[in-house]
């Protein structure tokens, strides 16, 4: 059913503003979160993919037959917008190759491929010493860096990046995204259920770097023990700048726009990100791993993973190493069904599918989902768009899926642009009430890609022409100077050789006057 209205009695503090479109989704996760917390098992192998996070590639520290502890560095971030990647167990590297990962592309990647020997011995861990308040944010904030933490809600953007305000911004508050809306995720209510400490305390050491005084938790109205549990955490931590509100349960609230949204009311314009108007979002699994890194001196190397499906014979929420195979996990919780027909990595309204189990676990994943077919449409249900905007009526970007979809197939880039495709936040909400089961967010990622590597060509080629004509210019100009400094010369080889024949006339009538002189002398 689609929803986008608000009850009266939302919260005892104050009433969110909501957002535009939106889904209420059925879900019975929260009797998943009930469960108990597995631990998944030491693998044999882990893969670490180099690219765990959005921007550029981290960098190997380590070479084939190196013994690495756990919680080691292994690759650094190699630029701003990078990551940091640590052993998640003590092994050997076996090698670095590329391997199948978790990726939308289905495409392999290079990983460091870690073999562990069963010990798990770690590094000493290194938290900063002292009260942090005393500390220089900007120490702070490369402790987040050194600790590879990135967005846990699915973004993955590097969060010491991300901490790095502007000169020129004015931030005011810190959100913090509890708003777990997909309805087969239940890992953060999870957290929140049993860290809400971990997440107040990281909140505090975020709330220092960015020097700001507020912070607001966004829970939604149906995980009312995360409600409970962070407001106590809140008392015990003495804190007056934070407030916890209840907001509704609409996909998809937990997006962050989306989120700051309906908690505040003010909208980040299109093309442009929350900091453009005084705002931090962050998950709240991404705070508990910044309090781990600040004063357990802990890097991230394990996350909470929900494992669900149909095709499951279980489910459960597991805590697991980044790396470890997903087969490993859905092994845990019993295997497979007979009628297991597709692997989800991410969840049921965003997720993509996975062609095989032997890809990692991420930091960017958290939900492995397997469905059997009658939650796994094919392509034989798919029909011709009948042009109803559904669609339109549910985008919480508002945006206009089925014009977009219109110039996808036709690959219309200039309408794409016009229509705003890059606003798009890939939710899934049309593809939800589309009737003829049109996958428009597929459509959508797709074109985006096009687009921005379109993009990045156009601008390759502009760089290029830039190039190509300061190179013209320059080699014009140093033609032109060897032009001057020829023309130049010759000038000065004229006016020397000017110079040396007017000497010579010189020398001569003196030669001629000195003999004349000599022969007057003679003949007197």
């Amino acid at each position: 059913m689609v929803e986008n209205q608000f009850d009266d009695e939302l919260t005892p503090t104050r009433k969110p503003s909501g957002f535009y479109g939106g889904l209420r989704l059925p879900t019975d996760k929260h009797d998943l979160a009930d469960q108990p917390v597995l631990e998944a098992p030491l693998a044999e192998e882990y893969l670490l993919p180099l690219v765990q996070h959005r921007g550029l590639k981290a960098r190997p520290v380590v070479a084939v037959g190196d013994k690495v502890l756990r919680n080691q560095l292994v690759a650094q971030p190699d630029g701003l917008i990078s990551a940091a990647i640590h052993a998640p167990t003590s092994g050997v590297v076996s090698s670095i190759e590329r391997r199948p990962v978790s990726h939308i592309s289905g495409l392999p990647g290079e990983c460091i491929i870690l073999r562990s020997d069963g010990e798990d011995q770690a590094v000493e861990p290194q938290p900063i010493e002292g009260d942090y308040h005393l500390i220089d944010p900007v120490r702070v904030r490369g402790r987040v860096r050194e600790a590879g933490i990135v967005g846990l809600g699915g973004a993955v953007f590097p969060t010491s990046t991300k901490l790095t305000a502007r000169a020129d911004t004015f931030l005011h508050t810190l959100i913090l995204n509890g708003a777990e809306c997909d309805p087969e995720i239940a890992c953060d209510e999870v957290l929140m259920r049993i860290a809400p400490d971990a997440i107040i305390e990281g909140a505090r050491v975020v709330m220092h770097v960015l020097q700001v005084n507020r912070c607001v938790i966004g829970i939604e109205e149906d995980k009312p023990q995360c409600e409970q549990a962070l407001r106590e955490a809140v008392e015990r931590a003495d804190d007056d700048r934070f407030e916890v509100v209840r907001v509704p349960a609409i996909y998809p609230e937990g997006s962050e726009n989306q989120l700051i949204q309906a908690l505040s009311g003010d909208e980040v314009p299109i093309g442009g990100l929350p900091l453009d108007i005084g705002y931090v979002c962050l998950n709240v699994a991404t705070a508990a791993s910044i309090n781990n890194a600040v004063h357990e001196g802990l890097p991230l190397t394990e996350r909470l993973v929900t494992v669900t499906g149909t095709g499951l014979q279980g489910q459960a929420n597991v805590r697991t190493r980044i790396g470890t195979p997903v087969s490993v996990l859905t092994e845990l919780v019993g295997g497979y069904t007979d009628d297991a027909e597709r692997l989800v990595i991410g969840g049921a309204m965003m997720g993509f599918a996975a062609q095989t189990d032997a890809i990692p676990v991420t930091k960017a994943t958290n939900s492995i989902l397997v469905m059997a077919p009658e939650q796994a449409r094919g392509a034989e249900f798919v029909r011709p768009c009948i042009r109803c905007g559904e669609c339109a009526r549910v985008c919480p970007s508002k945006l206009l899926p089925q014009q977009l979809y219109w110039h996808t197939v036709g690959g219309n880039e200039a309408q794409l642009e016009r229509h705003n495709l890059m606003a798009c936040i890939e939710c899934g909400c049309c593809d939800y009430v589309c009737p003829s089961h049109i996958r428009l967010a597929e459509h959508f990622r797709y074109a985006k890609a096009t687009v921005a590597q379109r993009r990045i060509e156009r601008e390759q080629a502009r760089m290029a022409k830039v190039r190509f004509d300061r190179r013209n210019a320059r080699l014009e100009q140093q033609q032109r100077e060897r032009v001057e400094r020829i023309a130049e010369k010759k000038k000065t080889t004229a006016r020397a050789r000017a110079g040396d024949e007017k000497r010579q006339v010189i020398a001569d009538v003196m030669r001629r006057v000195e003999e004349k002189e000599s022969g007057g002398d003679e003949s007197a």
